[in-house]
């Protein structure tokens, strides 16, 4: 192989999303081939074709990807969220984990807004009757004047709240635990006001939307308190990750009538599969499910795969600092030296 070319593995399904981009690496020297995403399979491939990177999305990574690629060697995580991948087993074997923030938040802010909108006017419902020959107009709601919770003001978080408050006229509340500029948020994003408490931001919430970051310490955030704090009439918007929500007590919850429905694109096992047998979400009326959608947008993938490649770009460059760098850690370590 020449000196000047690297081959990266690109985990199957996001190789498929970003095509055209994976393919021109090329024209840089990246090659890029399509590989398994499950773990044992990659990390044979990598040994295999003598990959110096790999690119991987949502799966969890724990042991023997860590053990094939190099030292010097980046893990690219196609999209924002790293919990699949072990940080701190990656330092201890001298390879960078890197993800692309900012590339995906109009993506997932719009399905935030959309499953609304969908849950507002009983969209689901109405579609497969009306597709199945039924033809039964229901009475839905407007957004305009009602109150969303948006739970965490990231850059999501503030995204959604700039379209339903600008856009849409409803009355949005910003739940935050960090200090934020709330002037900023407000003239920015449209906020009428931000909370530091879960109780005092949806006490009056006809929605309820998640933007936060999945962590041991939010694994099953919004549980069975949580949810008794929010209207009888409300909705539970997840477009975050899955372990933020209890869903056994989002089950209850949503049966027991104590809200009133849940839109979810992602969940605590997916494909989706009921946390117990006797609590499935998908038997349930008012439950809308998507199947991981948030960032699956044509200029999203793009945006993800280019911000990927830069990422290994600038490591084959020794410009570290440039880096969407998760573990930085590792550059104390003289092994993330490839040379």
């Amino acid at each position: 192989m020449p000196e000047n070319v690297c081959q990266i593995a690109v985990a199957q399904l996001e190789y498929g999303k970003a095509r055209r981009v994976f393919e021109a690496g090329a024209g840089e020297g990246l090659i890029c081939l399509s590989a398994p995403a499950q773990e044992e399979e990659l990390a044979r491939f990598i040994v295999e074709h003598r990959i110096q990177h790999a690119v991987v999305g949502v799966e969890r990574y724990a042991g023997p990807l860590y053990d094939a690629l190099p030292r010097g060697g980046v893990l690219a995580r196609f999209g924002v969220g790293h919990d699949g991948i072990d940080k701190e087993r990656a330092t201890s074997r001298g390879i960078l984990c890197t993800n692309t923030p900012g590339v995906l938040d109009d993506s997932v802010a719009e399905l935030t807004v959309g499953l609304m909108l969908a849950a507002a006017r009983h969209l689901p419902d109405v579609s497969a009757a009306t597709g199945a020959g039924t033809w039964g107009p229901r009475v839905g709601s407007e957004l305009r004047d009602k109150t969303l919770a948006v739970i965490g003001c990231g850059a999501i978080g503030r995204r959604v709240a700039r379209i339903a408050a600008r856009g849409l006229g409803m009355h949005v509340v910003g739940c935050e635990v960090v200090p934020v500029d709330k002037e900023r948020l407000r003239i920015e994003y449209g906020f009428a006001e931000i909370r530091d408490q879960f109780a005092d931001a949806v006490a009056d919430a006809d929605y309820v939307t998640l933007h936060i970051p999945s962590t041991a310490d939010t694994r099953h955030y919004v549980n069975h308190a949580r949810l008794a704090l929010m209207k009888p009439c409300s909705w539970l918007i997840n477009t975050a990750r899955g372990a933020l929500v209890c869903e056994a007590d989002l089950y209850d919850a949503l049966s027991a009538g104590r809200i009133t429905g849940a839109a979810l694109d992602v969940f605590e096992h997916e494909p989706y599969q009921p946390i117990m047998p006797d609590k499935d979400l998908r038997q349930l009326p008012r439950v809308i499910m998507s199947p991981h959608i948030g960032s699956s947008t044509q200029e999203a993938c793009d945006r993800m795969a280019s911000r990927a490649l830069t990422n290994i770009r600038m490591a084959e460059a020794g410009e570290f600092a440039t880096m969407d760098l998760l573990n930085p850690a590792v550059l104390n370590r003289k092994e993330h030296d490839p040379t």
